[in-house]
């Protein structure tokens, strides 16, 4: 299967208060996605192409995302993943993009990472919201990490568009202390 990268787009959340107490420094989250534009339609198809192409999405986004940070990758400590097809796109290509391989191409590029990426896979119109789930690179269970960063784009996912997203953060939630009960 071919496709084709339709858009990109980042998108950097900066909290500097949280419900009116001072958050320093500012928790900053960024979301770097692609919009995709398969050329084939074939919901039977194989689906090793998009493995592939998940890894090498995995690495660009990744690098844009930290670039828009502009920090190193050891300085991440969340990080999530998402696919959100459009109403003619199978989800099962949205999770073949996102879970063999992607999740390692992004842990390859920050130094540390070992945690699997939390994910999420639905379907949507042009302009659907997708909340993507974080969690810590090294501690799946730290609770101050357990995050959600939202992305929504007016004109993507077209019916036959799928879009795929990476989120990271720089920190846990602003003023955690969440403690195991």
């Amino acid at each position: 299967m071919t496709i084709q990268i339709a858009r990109i787009v980042v998108h950097l959340v900066e909290r500097r208060a949280e419900l009116g107490t001072p958050v320093t420094p500012p928790h900053r989250q960024v979301v770097a996605a692609a919009v995709l534009k398969p050329t084939d339609q074939d919901v039977a198809c194989e689906l090793e192409s998009l493995y592939a192409t998940g890894a090498n999405l995995g690495r660009m986004l990744t690098g844009r995302a930290l670039l828009a940070l502009g920090c190193a990758g050891t300085d991440i400590q969340g990080y999530g993943k998402a696919a959100l097809a459009g109403t003619g796109v199978p989800l099962e290509w949205g999770a073949a993009l996102l879970h063999p391989r992607l999740g390692k191409a992004v842990r390859d590029c920050l130094p540390g990472a070992s945690s699997i990426m939390p994910s999420v896979t639905k379907r949507g119109p042009a302009g659907a919201c997708v909340d993507i789930p974080l969690h810590s690179v090294t501690d799946m269970w730290s609770f101050d990490h357990f995050d959600t960063v939202s992305l929504c784009i007016p004109d993507s996912p077209e019916p036959d568009e799928l879009l795929v997203a990476i989120a990271l953060a720089e920190r846990g939630r602003p003023l955690a202390r969440v403690r195991p009960g």
